[in-house]
Order: structure tokens, then C-alpha cells, then sequence
């Protein structure tokens, strides 16, 4: 029935009534190519649109005489009056950032659109800044730089990515049954001056996204061609050195652009024992313009190797100090190599399709000790994770826009899959990253995840109403390579996703929204096919209340309230290979957000996060999700001269709960980070402090069961790595 419902809405039929219409293309008025998501506004109709991936666009209901103003972040607004032509053509001049060419629209992820601001106002230059760009996420990185980083988002502990979907250019981050655990998102493979936007929204409200999107999804989008040549150099503290190059390799040949972007990263970090961490990246982008079709392709090399001292007890550091370790032979390497088609075919100027493909090929090692000699006095309790993949995955989408009762329809239905071939997923007792005592856990695993989507948007002067639904189906198969026989374990089950976003825009200064989505929480292949598991593809259901407003032109403030509901959070354990039931759960919470500017080069932003995270299923004092954040704040200023720019922020944790009855805490930090630059037009020179102030914070905590050396019982306390101190870098970039 399901299938029936979802197939009805993918070739659902609609009663078309002709309007007035103009339609156009906007390009960049200094290197021609095609400028996507351009608000197009009658502000005498008080109808808009905004450009596809093509830069084209339809406005409705446009008569002579109409006022219409054109809109983007980064270029000068276009204003005229519309006389009897139905055919424009514009060009937008860039022009430095400002807050009025944002205008808000009936968007439901109008938020986002705001942070685009925030981004070209501070470019990321590490992998850590690229997550914080998304406001309310937080991260912290807890084994030598070259794992994973943990993320928190909206009450919820995320892991390494259990609860998020993370993508770059539609390519997934997250790795679904991995060795570490459900989830894990390495993003380290994605160069930072690459990035040219982040699309992002929080809960399931989405009916493109699927697997991992219960708090939310991120989408890093990288530049499809660049302005001109640079070599960036930076050198700093703890033996850091970075190299980053970026090369034109097809400058001024007509449709065709093409670049090379490198970046080589090594550093000792701040610890006792050297990290010797190196990371090597290599990607290459090609897009061209094929009659009114574009073709994107893009490969990418990356791989990195590092040492870590990893989490030290609270009772260790009097006697090894902050920086010292247990366990210094702690450490790993991985490395991933993607290759992306992207193209859109344009059937008409109303209706295209977009279709991509991907594959990856991803290898994974890492060796931990995190109870130390717990379980062997002798050897220590290190253990080692490792495994080899092959991701392959496809997505076609068709985008069809009209108009439908005087209003503005809209659809995109698409359908696609993901199928991950890991081979060897292993668990093993090790000692000195050299000799393997004992095998825990060996298997190979096969997932794949097809899915079926249509979306629906319709929207008439104030009001935009998003109607979506989603299909997904997974087929889980599990060979354990420890068993005496040969058994195929596998379990096949589908799962259906309403969504229904309600959007209401009062006028250019005010827009108020509903959103209410269900999805489900994303499962490890080894926690389905335990015989435990009842519950394969527990149901997440979430509602959001909101509104974006702008008081005057230069100040935009957003504000939301949200809950959330998981019917179970089944956790596959990577750690310890075993499968840890949480019961049911709730969240609920408030997200702040305000970004003024104070003059023609200084802007302020600030946000605050709330959240309630409870457990359901456990008596009031004994019911708290360990880790879960309850309340932070990001925030800062930054400074747009015509040579000179630089920033000022923070970030707050508060103080949260380590364990079910809060019994222990983990501790809270407030982190400050500064950069100035000074630019020229053929070079340009850099300064970053982070942690200006030199506090001792802890970055990642665990409220841990371990014994040390010649202990003679174990110990549960916090546990944690601390949090980098003050971080001079410095870099000099070449322009040609």
C-alpha cells in the first residue's frame, strides 16, 4: 500500500491554468557563468522565484509596470521596472557582502540561506571549522586529528555521525556499519578553500534525505570553478606545516572550467608523545556546458596517517599532566578515493533532471585503548578496528515547475540507491599496534539502501505549502567470518517517510513556519541481524515552530522551537563489538539565532541552543542521555576591509550529564578564536589564534571503567583529551 502511494505521487496528475509569465537567466556579470538560487521578486504582485542550477528561472503574473528586484549574496541588486519584454537576461556584478541582499522568501530552510553570509564572511581554512559553520553543531576530536570527529546537535549526542547525514556534493559522508560504529563521518578527504556553500537543515523534514537524518542534514558544496590561481603556505605551533594550492586548468576556454586544488597537512599536535599526523589531498573537478545540459565530474584522493595519545583519567593527571598518555601507541591511517558524475539535462524551460553517480573506495585502521588494563593486566586492553569498502550509489531526480490555481507548483521526484560491500569489519585485541592476541569480531557486510522520493511545493502570494514522502528499503547481509560453518545472515525491511512543511510570509520582514516530518533512526547492520532486535528501523517523529524576521535591513533574527521523538535507539557498540539498547527518547528544545550588521565592514552573530534530552522508558533522576548537550552558544565579529578583514568568536558548552543519573558530569567549556588578514591583489597574509585566552578545556569526555598499571581494582571516572591550548598559525598565500 505504501508503494502504491508513493508511486501515485510520483506520476500524480495536476490541472495546469496558464499565467503571465516572464523568464531569464542570470549570470555573473564578470565570468558568465550561471548564478543559482538568485531571488527573482515582484514586489508589486508580491510573487518571486529563484534560479535552478542553470541560473534560469519563471516568474508568474508579471505585468507592465511592476516593480521587480533581483537579489544574491556577494553582488550589487538589480531593480527595474517591467515593461512588455518576457524575456530577461541579467548580468550581477559582484559587490562586498551586505545583510540587505539577503530577502526572505517563503523558503522552509531560509536559515541557511542567512549563514551563507557567514561563510563568506569567514572562509573555513581546517576541517574542524567546516562542521561549526552549521550553527547549534558542535564538534570535538578525541584520537590525534585523523579520526572522526564527535558531533552534537540538538540535544542529541551524535557520535561520529549516527544521527546526521553528512554529504559533499551529494556524495555520503557517513559510512553505514562501520568497523567504528553507525554512521561514522570522516570528512577530513574535503580541502576547506574548496567549499563555496553549505546547505543544511535540522530534523526530518526533507523528503530528498534519507539514512541518518533524524537531527538534521549537512551538504558541503564545493566550488565549480575557481577565480584565479593561489599557493597558500602556513606554519605554527606544535610543528604544524600546510600547503595549499589551487590551479585554473582551463582559464578562458569558453564553457569548460576545470581545477586542481592539493593540500598536504602535518603537525606534532600539543601532546607529550608527537602525533605525527600527515594527511595528503588531491582533488580535481571538471563542468562544462553541453548545449543548455551541464556535465560535473570530480575525483578526489585523500589519505592520512597519525599517532594519538588518546583519553587520559582525571586521577592520571597530576602524575602525566594534561598532555601525557597511557597508551601512546594509540593511532591509525585511512585513506578514501571518490569519483562523481553529476549532470543535469534540461528538457524545457520549466522542467529538468538531474542525475548523479558515485563510488568510493575506502580503507580504515585505527588501534584505541580506552580502559587501558581493565581486562588484561598483562598486554593492556588496546584493541584495533579495520576494514575495506567499495561504496556505489546512484540518484535521478525529475524537477518540474508550473502553475496550478494561480499559484506556483513545483516537484521534483527521484529515485536511486546505495550499496556498501565492506570487506573484513574487524575488532581485535592488539598490543604496540603489532602483535593481535585475540579476534573479537570478523565478518563481512553487504548493505544496500534503494529509495523512492517526491516532493510538492506549492505556493501562492504569502503562503508555501511542501508536501513530501519517501520510500526507503534496506536489505542487510552479514557473513561472520569467526564461525566454524559458513551462514549468510540477512533481513530486508522498507520504511515510509511523510513530510509536510507549512510556510507563511507576512511581507519582506517577517516569515513564520510549521514543519513536521517522520523519518527513522539509522541502524547497523550487526544490531538488525542480532537476534535481540526487534525493532529494525525505529520510527523518528519531530515537529518545528519557527519564524525568520528582520527588524531593519541589517538585522535578521531566527528563532525555533522543536521536539522530537525516537521510538528506539539501538547503538552497535564498536568498541566492545556488542549491541546496547537505549530505550525510547525525547528532545525537545529552542534554537536562537541573530546576525546584525553593525556597519558597511563590521557584522555581529550570535546563537543560542536548548535542549531537553530525556529518556522515556527510565524513573525521573536516572533517565538522563549521557553526553547529550543541553544548552551552547557560538557567536562573533567579523571585519570586511578592503585589505584588511579578520574575525573574533567563541564557543560555549555548558556542563552536562556523563552518565544516566548525572551522577557524573562532564565539564563545560567557553573557547575563543581570532584571524586577521591583510590581502593585496597578487598576495596575501594570514594570522589565526585559537584558544586566545590559553584556557584548559576538555574537548571530549567519557565517563569511563578503566585500571592502570599496578592498580588494584578499576576505577569509573571522566575521562577525556584535552582541548587544544593557544594556537599561533600564520600563513602567506601566493596569487597568479
Amino acid at each position: 500500500m505504501k508503494l502504491k502511494l508513493l508511486v501515485i505521487l510520483l506520476h500524480i496528475s495536476i490541472l495546469v491554468c496558464a499565467q503571465d509569465k516572464s523568464t531569464g537567466r542570470i549570470v555573473d556579470g564578470q565570468t558568465g557563468d550561471p548564478i543559482e538560487f538568485v531571488t527573482i521578486y515582484d514586489k508589486t504582485s508580491e510573487n518571486h522565484a529563484h534560479t535552478d542550477v542553470n541560473g534560469n528561472f519563471v516568474l508568474k503574473e508579471v505585468s507592465a509596470g511592476d516593480s521587480i528586484l533581483i537579489s544574491m549574496v556577494g553582488y550589487t541588486r538589480v531593480q527595474f521596472i517591467a515593461n512588455k519584454e518576457t524575456n530577461w537576461n541579467i548580468k550581477m556584478e559582484p559587490a562586498p557582502i551586505e545583510l540587505g541582499q539577503v530577502v526572505i522568501m517563503s523558503d522552509i530552510n531560509a536559515i541557511s540561506r542567512i549563514s551563507d553570509v557567514q561563510l563568506k564572511l569567514n572562509p573555513v581554512n581546517s576541517s574542524q571549522e567546516i562542521l561549526r559553520k552549521v550553527p547549534g553543531l558542535y564538534i570535538s576530536q578525541h584520537a590525534g586529528g585523523g579520526k572522526a570527529e564527535q558531533i552534537f546537535l540538538r540535544g542529541f549526542d551524535i557520535d561520529h555521525g549516527t544521527d546526521i547525514q553528512i554529504t559533499a556534493d551529494g556524495i555520503p559522508v557517513n559510512m553505514v556499519s562501520h568497523a567504528h560504529g553507525q554512521g561514522y563521518a570522516d570528512l577530513h578527504f574535503l580541502i576547506p578553500e574548496t567549499v563555496k556553500g553549505i546547505d543544511f537543515g535540522k530534523g526530518p523534514y526533507y523528503a530528498q534525505k534519507g539514512n541518518f537524518t533524524t537531527a538534521g542534514y549537512v551538504n558541503f558544496k564545493t566550488r565549480d570553478r575557481i577565480d584565479g590561481n593561489f599557493i597558500k603556505l602556513e606554519g605554527g605551533s606544535f610543528n604544524t606545516s600546510r600547503m595549499v594550492s589551487m590551479i585554473d586548468l582551463f582559464s578562458g576556454s569558453g564553457n569548460s572550467d576545470g581545477y586542481l586544488a592539493t593540500e598536504y597537512l602535518m603537525t606534532d599536535g600539543p601532546f607529550d608523545s608527537p602525533q605525527n599526523f600527515n594527511r595528503l589531498n588531491i582533488f580535481g573537478k571538471y563542468t562544462t556546458q553541453i548545449n543548455n545540459n551541464f556535465l560535473k565530474v570530480q575525483v578526489s584522493n585523500f589519505q592520512s596517517k597519525w599517532d594519538a595519545s588518546g583519553q587520559i583519567p582525571l586521577r592520571a593527571v597530576e602524575q602525566i599532566g594534561r598532555f601525557g598518555a597511557i597508551d601512546d601507541t594509540e593511532g591509525g591511517q585511512t585513506s578514501r578515493q571518490n569519483f562523481l558524475i553529476d549532470y543535469t539535462t534540461t528538457l524545457s524551460e520549466n522542467q529538468f533532471v538531474k542525475t548523479k553517480a558515485y563510488m568510493s573506495n575506502y580503507d580504515f585502521e585505527l588501534y584505541s585503548n580506552f580502559t587501558f588494563f581493565l581486562e588484561d593486566p598483562v598486554n593492556g586492553d588496546q584493541i584495533k578496528q579495520k576494514e575495506s569498502r567499495k561504496i556505489y550509489g546512484l540518484q535521478s531526480s525529475y524537477n518540474y515547475n508550473t502553475s496550478v490555481f494561480s499559484g506556483d507548483f513545483a516537484i521534483e521526484s527521484g529515485a536511486g540507491f546505495r550499496y556498501d560491500d565492506i570487506d573484513g569489519n574487524e575488532l581485535s585485541h592488539t598490543r604496540n599496534r603489532r602483535e593481535t592476541l585475540i579476534p573479537i569480531a570478523l565478518a563481512d557486510i553487504d548493505e544496500v539502501n534503494g529509495f523512492l522520493f517526491s516532493d510538492f511545493t506549492w505556493e501562492r502570494n504569502k503562503w508555501l505549502v511542501n508536501f513530501g514522502a519517501r520510500l526507503d528499503q534496506f536489505r542487510f547481509e552479514e557473513v561472520d567470518a569467526l564461525q566454524s560453518t559458513y551462514q549468510r545472515k540477512s533481513k530486508t525491511q522498507a520504511f515510509f517517510s511523510p513530510k509536510l512543511n507549512v510556510v507563511y510570509r507576512a511581507n519582506d520582514q517577517f516569515q513564520f513556519y510549521a514543519k513536521t516530518g517522520r523519518s527513522f533512526h539509522s541502524n547497523d547492520a550487526r544490531v538488525v541481524l542480532d537476534a535481540a532486535a526487534i525493532n529494525t528501523l525505529p520510527a523518528a517523529l519531530g515537529f518545528d515552530l519557527g519564524t525568520v524576521y528582520r527588524p531593519f535591513e541589517r538585522l535578521f533574527v531566527d528563532i525555533a522551537y522543536w521536539h522530537l521523538s525516537l521510538e528506539q535507539e539501538f547503538v552497535y557498540v564498536g568498541d566492545g563489538g556488542i549491541v546496547e539498547p537505549s530505550g525510547r527518547t525525547k528532545r525537545s528544545g529552542i534554537d536562537f539565532g541573530l546576525t546584525y550588521q553593525v556597519t558597511d565592514n563590521l557584522f555581529a552573530y550570535s546563537n543560542i541552543n536548548y535542549a531537553n534530552p530525556k529518556s522515556i522508558d527510565e524513573v525521573e533522576g536516572a533517565n538522563y542521555i549521557p553526553l547529550a548537550p543541553t544548552f551552547t552558544s557560538s557567536g562573533g565579529m567579523s571585519y570586511q576591509g578592503k585589505r584588511i578583514s579578520g574575525s573574533i568568536k567563541y564557543r560555549y558548552l555548558k556542563d552536562r550529564a556523563a552518565n544516566e543519573t548525572n551522577s557524573v558530569v562532564a565539564q563545560g567549556y567557553f573557547v575563543s578564536d581570532m584571524n586577521i588578514n591583510y590581502n593585496r591583489p597578487f598576495w596575501s597574509f594570514g594570522v589565526s589564534v585559537e584558544n586566545i585566552f590559553n584556557t584548559e578545556w576538555r574537548e571530549a569526555q567519557f565517563d569511563t571503567e578503566s585500571r592502570l598499571s599496578g592498580e588494584a581494582s578499576s576505577v569509573s571516572e571522566i575521562h577525556f583529551t584535552p582541548g587544544v591550548p593557544f594556537f599561533l598559525k600564520a600563513g602567506l598565500t601566493f596569487k597568479f
